[in-house]
């Protein structure tokens, strides 16, 4: 059963891509939600541009560890130890991000949504940025022993490159919404959304760009940058000429396959590692010596044959359902948010 090890390694990555494609947008939108609107309709708007679709995407983060649970029990047993507050935090920021949506339109108070409008902007600004420190940490190698124990502080996690990584992430992220709520809404809300991807561009290709240098020069013993971080450069540099052309569709695709390279680019250089140590490289944690029985194996490939097309299936069709574009109208109030002229007002011309 050797050959499923490395089978499971890729099947995990792609489970980390899948989640940081699709909740990617979700984490931009989340962020940018309040810079979109003027008003509460507007809000409200850029909320249900990814209402029908964001507990869904979640789905892939949930998936991505019980893969890890079970084909590598002992990388998931050091990782969760290591990033026990981290991944705490990130709880917290999820747990936030849920109840936000849930809540926010519970009362018809201006406090109460301003709250919740806070609580959704946080916890999806520090989820990917938390999720981006833990993926970096693990290339860039963390305190582990002999015995696969992490021995180092909360603060020891917080080093330069993981930080960076988590930046990048969050700032693709961010880009990836802004392109996203350009397809997605209408009239004013749309330019102002093409106007906030305009500004944030030019940073999240620098980003990338750094992002892709130093995870080259650092853990990469090779003189030229291997497929994927050339990807990487290429989508980024793309998504901000796209986004300045307004070509929305285009971009949104670009900040796809840019999010997508760099993610598979921290586990190209991680493999054969799924933890590097940074007190030995002896006591790096590999595919081979974190990973599940034979027989464990073969029956969860068995369950992620049979169930993962039904689950991709299932979102694609949702994807498909709720596809239209939102305008902020549809959440007015009042008949003149609506555009709806006052009594006795002149007809447009």
């Amino acid at each position: 059963m050797g050959h499923l090890i490395p089978f499971w390694f890729i099947l995990i990555t792609v489970l980390w891509t899948g989640f940081f494609i699709l909740e990617g947008f979700d984490f931009g939108v989340g962020m940018l939600h309040d810079l979109v609107a003027t008003d509460d309709a507007g809000r409200r708007a850029a909320i249900n541009t990814i209402g029908p679709l964001w507990d869904g995407n979640e789905v892939w983060l949930i998936v991505a560890g019980a893969a890890m649970f079970a084909a590598f029990p002992g990388w998931y047993a050091t990782m969760f130890s290591a990033y026990y507050l981290a991944l705490v935090l990130l709880l917290a920021s999820l747990i936030v991000r849920g109840l936000a949506f849930e809540y926010r339109g519970k009362r018809d108070a201006v406090d109460w949504r301003r709250t919740w409008d806070v609580g959704l902007t946080v916890g999806s600004l520090l989820s990917p940025l938390l999720i981006g420190v833990a993926l970096g940490g693990l290339l860039h190698g963390l305190p582990i022993n002999s015995a696969q124990n992490y021995t180092g502080s909360f603060w020891e996690l917080l080093q330069p490159y993981p930080l960076f990584t988590g930046l990048t992430l969050t700032l693709i992220c961010a880009l990836h919404g802004a392109t996203f709520l350009c397809l997605k809404t209408t009239d004013d809300m749309r330019e102002r959304s093409q106007q906030l991807a305009r500004r944030i561009a030019p940073f999240t290709g620098a980003a990338v760009v750094g992002f892709v240098i130093w995870t080259h020069v650092t853990y990469s013993s090779k003189f030229f940058l291997n497929p994927i971080e050339l990807l990487a450069v290429l989508a980024a540099i793309a998504a901000v000429w796209l986004v300045y052309e307004d070509r929305t569709g285009f971009a949104f695709a670009a900040t796809t396959i840019t999010i997508a390279s760099c993610i598979v680019a921290i586990f190209v250089g991680l493999y054969p590692n799924v933890m590097v140590s940074s007190t030995n490289a002896a006591y790096n944690l590999t595919v081979h010596n974190t990973a599940s029985g034979g027989y464990t194996l073969k029956i969860m490939t068995i369950v992620v044959i049979v169930f993962l097309p039904v689950v991709l299936g299932y979102q694609a069709w949702t994807y498909y359902v709720f596809r239209r574009r939102i305008s902020a109208k549809e959440f007015a109030t009042s008949p003149q948010e609506r555009g709806v002229p006052k009594a006795g007002d002149a007809p447009a011309q």
